[in-house]
């Protein structure tokens, strides 16, 4: 391994990670009135409804099925299913919901590129966002042919204990990379840099989609009315 794979795989993801968490803190510290979806909706629907549906499907399967057949040691689940069952499960889910989130993502750069009207109210940030995602769903496609000849599991096992490795600041972990295909490698460079990219980006409100399940333990609110002699009603959901 040289120089240059040592620094993608070994050092960047650290780099990656720290502007990801720290960025984002700064970020809905000093601009809080930034921190939103940016949703262009009210300028015209269309395909956005689409493309919308379809890529957060795709991508938020992905995203936990990346995170859970990532990070989850090989140890906790091969007594229930052996690597090459669970590399073909990943071929097969992640080729359908990677379509589907592909067709998602090109139908939204499709609209922010030729609609006029969307086009002009974009930000440079809007579209290259998207061509990542774009490049990245299209990568992530790519290697289903890659995994399907190695069907075993090994190269699966060797790209999760790479993840493993570096989430857990363990030692040779670039080492394990030394027979993937270039595809995988910009799939999983591409990958870190879209989280490198993520505070200075409309993805931030993905924070604020997590932060809402605070609201299924949060106490009821009590309302009271404003009309003299009026009792209070009741909490929303109680009687």
């Amino acid at each position: 391994m040289n120089y240059f794979d040592n620094f993608i795989f070994g050092i960047y993801p650290y780099i990656a990670l720290s502007v990801f968490l720290l960025g984002s803190l700064i970020r809905f510290d000093r601009d809080q009135y930034t921190w939103k979806s940016d949703s262009s909706q009210l300028l015209r629907g269309g395909q956005l409804r689409w493309g919308s549906n379809l890529f957060h499907v795709g991508v938020l399967f992905l995203f936990g099925g990346h995170s859970v057949g990532m990070l989850m040691p090989h140890f906790m689940y091969e007594h229930f299913i052996s690597a090459g069952d669970k590399q073909l499960l990943a071929m097969i889910s992640g080729g359908v919901f990677g379509l589907l989130g592909f067709i998602g993502v090109t139908l939204l750069l499709h609209r922010r590129l030729f609609d006029v009207r969307i086009r002009v109210n974009s930000k440079t940030s809007d579209i290259v966002l998207l061509v990542l995602l774009w490049a990245q769903f299209a990568l992530g496609l790519a290697t289903i042919p890659l995994s399907a000849q190695h069907l075993d599991g090994s190269m699966m096992l060797k790209l999760a204990e790479w993840a493993q490795r570096t989430v857990t600041f363990r030692g040779g972990a670039v080492e394990l990379l030394s027979e993937a295909s270039w595809i995988f490698k910009t799939h999983m460079f591409l990958g870190m840099s879209i989280f490198f990219i993520f505070p200075f980006t409309r993805l931030v409100h993905v924070w604020s989609g997590f932060g809402t399940l605070a609201y299924v333990v949060r106490p009821y609110q009590i309302v009271r009315s404003r009309r003299v002699g009026m009792t209070p009603r009741p909490p929303f959901g109680r009687s």
